[in-house]
């Protein structure tokens, strides 16, 4: 069991680490200043391919929640989340953002009833320092709008995450019908704001085709496909610890690849961050009350009947 629930998690923490590597393609192979075409490119094709392999449709009450959390996790997550991006300095978005964890804690507690513990508390707090150290930079002054724009997608995801731990799935739908029921719908919210934004769509060379098709297949397709697979079988807080698992990759791809200097604070932070990521993974401990509860009631031992002594022969009395 305990090493079933391990493959799990390392298949989910596959999502934010794919989601990691979303920054360096974007600078090197993407159009410059397209934050929401990017954001249609990777939720609508992937969401039809999705669909088109799991072939089912959403029923009755389903197509409203699909459309939630569609917007939700996709149509409005993904245009705030380029729009930070771009307006705050250095990886400052990714510092509000790692404060995700904390939110989820939040909301489980008010929507699942999932009552945070010390040590939950404490690993979001680390986590965040840790994230904070690994991608803060010298910079300017913040832009209001950018961090507003950070802290809703932040938000944003953290509620369709819990939104989508307490509905569940219907019956004899899997997490391949889930992720493109959402990815189709967030995609078409983005669609008619990317084109009255934006305009037309910009005219794309090799290197654009082939990193659209590895965000939308990859990055997009199969590890949202993951990610509400593991919604469905983990915690929602185990799955947002590790939300942390994307900026750590960032870090770890812009050193790799794009020649980036790795400082000794931002290893220490990479540090923090990653041991809060697997503190944010242990099972809660159960309650004392709950096991005492659960303890089989044991049976007092019936206590003999004593013979009286209330004769006068003298014969010994054992009590």
């Amino acid at each position: 069991m305990a090493s079933h629930r391990a493959v799990l998690i390392a298949l989910t923490a596959l999502a934010p680490v794919s989601w990691g590597t979303t920054y360096a393609v974007t600078t090197e192979f993407l159009p410059a200043d397209r934050p929401l075409f990017t954001g249609l490119m990777r939720a609508l094709p992937a969401g039809l391919l999705l669909l088109a392999l799991a072939r089912v449709l959403p029923r009755g009450a389903w197509w409203g929640k699909a459309t939630v959390l569609g917007a939700l996790n996709i149509g409005a997550f993904f245009p705030l989340l380029f729009l930070s991006a771009y307006r705050l300095p250095g990886g400052m978005a990714a510092a509000v953002g790692s404060i995700a964890p904390l939110c989820v804690v939040g909301l489980s507690a008010l929507l699942l009833g999932q009552r945070p513990t010390v040590r939950t508390l404490l690993a979001g707090v680390v986590a965040a320092c840790g994230v904070s150290l690994v991608v803060l930079k010298a910079a300017g002054a913040l832009d209001p709008l950018g961090v507003l724009a950070a802290l809703t997608s932040i938000a944003s995801m953290s509620t369709g995450t819990v939104l989508t731990k307490r509905w569940g799935r219907p019956e004899g739908v899997g997490p391949l019908a889930l992720a493109g029921w959402q990815l189709t719908a967030g995609g078409l919210l983005i669609a008619p704001l990317a084109l009255l934004v934006e305009g037309a769509p910009p005219t794309l060379d090799a290197p654009a085709v082939g990193g659209y098709l590895y965000l939308a297949l990859v990055n997009t397709a199969v590890a949202y496909w993951l990610w509400f697979r593991g919604i469905g079988r983990l915690t929602a807080t185990q799955v947002t610890f590790l939300g942390p698992l994307s900026p750590l990759t960032a870090a770890v791809v812009g050193w790799a690849a794009l020649g980036e200097a790795l400082t000794p604070w931002q290893l220490v932070g990479m540090a923090l961050a990653f041991g809060a990521t697997m503190a944010g993974q242990l099972a809660p401990a159960p309650r004392r009350k709950a096991l005492e509860q659960k303890k089989p009631e044991q049976k007092k031992p019936e206590r003999k009947a004593s013979r009286r002594c209330d004769t006068m022969e003298p014969v010994e009395c054992r009590y």
